[in-house]
């Protein structure tokens, strides 16, 4: 009797959801494919995203059918006049559109997606009204974008919405390669500058990336989208308002982890203070879904 009432408890922990604490305040991961859910936390919460929004920038530049060869300068009219962020493009330098939304997406230059909305047959508001018929097209029903760059807290959505986005733009090649290349050398005004990928984990060892972009804003917290491949399983993962870049790199690598197999996500460090801050503020911790597994496998 003991021993059958043993199994049973094991049997019915096996098949229980799994509370993990992970530093980004709101999390969704989701298998390709299948749609199944992975990870859960706070996936419905309407967050800004800062410069996510690239992603939704690229695909409405995409769609166009622009000529990506088109020479573009970058104007004043580029310059982050709300958050006065820095750039590394000067006004005044003249890309290709390619090379523009390259910038924009691997280093995640304001001023090269400013310009892309700038250049927009229409301008800036022509450009609006197809980011908006792009949202509802992709079903994003909680998502709202009022500019290109993300530098704006008006920018929102949700875990949910953005796995949308994600999945649409891994259909554009031209946004997985510009998203998953490490670095590439441009000519600016005259002179060979070096630009690296915001997020460090391209190109790093072990990481097979498919997609990737980073964000940041005071109000948002720092954001990572990354399409991944671990132990043969594909998934993409959203991750918002994380407390430190090192908090969200922490979170992707225990969700590699769980997909790799392990049942014990691990928590690192980088984490814990973001992790006090949540169950402070009382809010509801991750939620790994897993099948249930026989006695052996729960051992």
């Amino acid at each position: 009797m003991i021993k059958k009432l043993a199994a049973a408890l094991l049997m019915s922990f096996s098949a229980a959801a799994i509370a993990v604490p992970l530093g980004s305040q709101s999390v969704l991961v989701v298998e390709d494919g299948t749609g199944k859910i992975l990870v859960e936390k706070n996936a419905d919460a309407i967050v800004p995203i800062a410069s996510l929004t690239k992603l939704m920038t690229a695909m409405v530049v995409l769609d166009s059918r622009l000529d990506m060869n088109e020479q573009i300068s970058i104007d004043k009219e580029d310059i982050d006049t709300l958050k006065h962020s820095t750039s590394r493009v000067p006004v005044g330098t003249t890309l290709s559109r390619t090379d523009v939304l390259h910038l924009a997406l691997m280093s995640s230059d304001n001023r090269a997606a400013a310009s892309l909305a700038r250049t927009y047959p229409g301008g800036p508001a022509a450009f609006k009204a197809a980011v908006n018929a792009k949202i509802r097209a992709l079903g994003m029903t909680r998502t709202r974008i009022d500019e290109p760059t993300g530098l704006s807290p008006n920018n929102t959505s949700t875990a949910e919405d953005l796995v949308k986005m994600a999945t649409a733009a891994a259909r554009y090649p031209t946004i997985t390669s510009m998203t998953t290349d490490k670095s590439d050398i441009m000519r600016i005004k005259g002179r060979q500058v070096e630009y690296h990928n915001t997020n460090r984990l391209v190109g790093a060892k072990g990481w097979d990336i498919g997609l990737s972009k980073t964000g940041y804003t005071e109000e948002a917290g720092r954001c990572l989208i990354m399409r991944i491949t671990a132990a043969g399983k594909n998934a993409t993962m959203v991750l918002l308002n994380a407390s430190g870049s090192s908090a969200r790199i922490a979170d992707a690598l225990n969700i590699r982890r769980l997909m790799a197999g392990s049942d014990a996500p691990r928590v690192m460090k980088a984490s814990t203070r973001s992790m006090k801050a949540t169950r402070d503020n009382g809010r509801k911790k991750a939620v790994i879904k897993k099948k249930p597994r026989r006695r052996r496998a729960a051992a």
